[in-house]
């Protein structure tokens, strides 16, 4: 799950800002499990960092206002990229898999 984070959050991204809980409930809705914070804000911190992920504060609804990440243009061109490594890598697997039979 670490080395596939990175994509996995800006994929969430993609579709507009988001806060922190908000993106691990749509990895759970996928399927992910419960990915906890521990794992989401320092990742999300290192794509700041690289300058892929931009911080915004917005008020609460009545409570404490919440940290929100979008996707930077230079976020943007990376997902790409990451997304051609990520299909490259899992077209090699399966080819693995594949001419190794399954597993009895």
């Amino acid at each position: 799950m670490r080395g596939a984070l990175p994509i996995l959050l800006l994929v969430v991204l993609r579709s507009g800002p988001s806060y922190g809980y908000a993106i691990t409930a749509s990895l759970t809705q996928f399927g992910f499990g419960a990915v906890k914070g521990a794992s989401i804000y320092p990742a999300l911190s290192r794509l700041e960092s690289a300058g892929w992920v931009a911080t915004h504060w917005r008020p609460g609804d009545g409570g404490p206002g919440r940290k929100f990440f979008a996707l930077t243009p230079n976020g943007i061109d990376a997902l790409r990229h990451l997304e051609l490594e990520w299909r490259q890598f899992t077209a090699t697997v399966d080819r693995l898999i594949d001419e190794n039979g399954e597993a009895e």
